[in-house]
């Protein structure tokens, strides 16, 4: 899996070379971050159900034709795939906090993704107004600290971005 750590060893073992100093400042950084991303996993998880609720319903609030007969959270199945999707970013944004870098996002959430929305006719919108909310609805000091919602923020604009 992908890390700061280990994307800096592989770049300088692919140079023939020791990490730079440069390279060592990035995961002194990123070491240095390590609790702020630690306390913002655990918030996330501890409250996993909650945030995906309500990213899910702001979802559908902004897009109420899905739920037209033959769009995208038309039946129950529908509805709990979606639920599922965005639990499913969520958890991978926590893993992602844990290990220090993208890599299960890019690995088990981004790789392919426009391809099977688009095979499956589904919009990516509602993904991004739901990963939107779970984004602003975070608040400091209330949720978790300054520098873990950062950490946090990140990511979630990772996949933002991913899907816009």
């Amino acid at each position: 899996m992908k890390s700061v750590v280990t994307t800096v060893i592989a770049a300088a073992d692919a140079a023939g070379r020791f990490p730079s100093t440069s390279d060592l400042e990035s995961v002194q950084g990123s070491l240095q971050r390590a609790a702020a991303r630690m306390e913002a996993a655990e918030k996330l998880s501890g409250n996993l159900d909650n945030v995906a609720k309500e990213a899910y319903d702001a979802c559908i609030a902004k897009y109420p034709y899905l739920n037209n007969a033959g769009e995208a959270n038309s039946s129950e199945t529908f509805k709990t795939k979606c639920m599922r999707d965005v639990k499913h970013y969520l958890r991978l944004i926590s893993y992602s906090l844990v290990v220090g870098g993208t890599g299960p996002l890019d690995e088990w959430g981004i790789a392919g993704q426009r391809e099977v929305y688009r095979a499956l006719n589904l919009p990516t919108g509602p993904y991004v107004a739901a990963l939107s909310f779970a984004r602003n609805r975070g608040c400091a000091p209330r949720d978790m600290s300054a520098q873990a919602l950062t950490e946090y923020n990140a990511l979630v604009d990772y996949v933002i971005n991913s899907l816009s």
